[in-house]
């Protein structure tokens, strides 16, 4: 019996694994969220000095990527042992709290953990014990850590959003699950419609209206699931992200004048067109008779 057939036949083995592999996903997100942006800001800084400064030595900085250094208390510095970075149980045990200088602990770090085990477990639970279970949940938690970079820095970063465009076009030529030509259509369209949107408040206001990252956030989303749910992601996203800044203006927490960003909307619609797209297009098509 196969580790797969014995997954099968035995369910509550199954979710636990997944609770597992996502809580062990989610620390790891933790680190990517927090760690990317600062690798990424570092480069463009060393790339700006050899351009404006090329005849200056460039000091060498420390190596800093998502392995090195290992992890540390943002606070103090101090490292942490391995027996403090158990997902959920070390924050728990530690009380939220460094053990070294007893600096609170953020909270997202273990809500993180929590809502990527959630994820895991709801997209485990809808494919099954299969290869798309594992393709689909890379596909979620590089949505997952899309929208904590956007929230943070208003970034999207191309390291993400390329390879998960590509990731779906290939993961669609192999398994057939969405046509190619769907896929590929909508890894066009997605982009080229918030595209023309971009460039048509552009040249209506002056103004920058959304970030390039979006166009290519929703392309990859075009690329894993077809064309034909992208309308409604954009829908969604819209109708969402304007109730939600609403929302915020009325509640004091966000200015109008600040920019809000578009991707964790995109990506909320993105998850919610995976697993319910196809039923929620087909009750509209039905209410509407077509």
């Amino acid at each position: 019996m196969t580790f797969f057939i014995f997954l099968q036949q035995s369910p509550g083995w199954f979710y636990l694994l997944l609770v597992i592999l996502g809580l062990i996903a989610g620390s790891f997100l933790n680190v990517v969220i927090y760690r990317l942006p600062i690798m990424l800001e570092r480069r463009w800084q060393q790339e700006s000095k050899a351009a404006l400064f090329p005849d200056k030595a460039q000091i060498k900085q420390q190596t800093f990527n998502i392995a090195m250094p290992p992890s540390f208390c943002t606070y103090c510095q101090s490292s942490i042992k391995p027996w403090e970075n158990i997902p959920l149980i070390s924050y728990l045990f530690l009380k939220g709290k460094c053990s070294a200088c007893k600096t609170p602990i953020s909270t997202r770090y273990p809500a993180v953990e929590a809502i990527t085990a959630l994820l895991t477990l709801l997209v485990g639970s809808y494919f099954g014990v299969t290869i798309e279970s594992i393709a689909y949940c890379f596909f979620v938690y590089s949505l997952l850590v899309l929208t904590l970079i956007d929230i943070d820095k208003q970034l999207l970063p191309d390291i993400i959003t390329l390879p998960l465009l590509w990731a779906g076009l290939l993961f669609n030529s192999a398994t057939g699950l969405v046509p190619l030509q769907s896929a590929l259509l909508g890894a066009v369209a997605g982009y080229l419609s918030l595209w023309s949107v971009y460039w048509l408040f552009k040249l209506a206001t002056g103004k920058e209206g959304m970030g390039y990252g979006d166009f290519k956030l929703l392309a990859a989303l075009g690329a894993w699931l077809g064309w034909q749910l992208l309308p409604m992601i954009i829908l969604l996203s819209s109708l969402v992200g304007t109730l939600a800044t609403l929302l915020l203006i009325a509640l004091k927490l966000h200015k109008r004048t600040n920019p809000i960003p578009f991707g964790p909307y995109l990506s909320a619609s993105g998850f919610i067109a995976l697993l319910w797209g196809n039923k929620l297009l087909l009750s509209y098509l039905q209410v509407m008779g077509l």
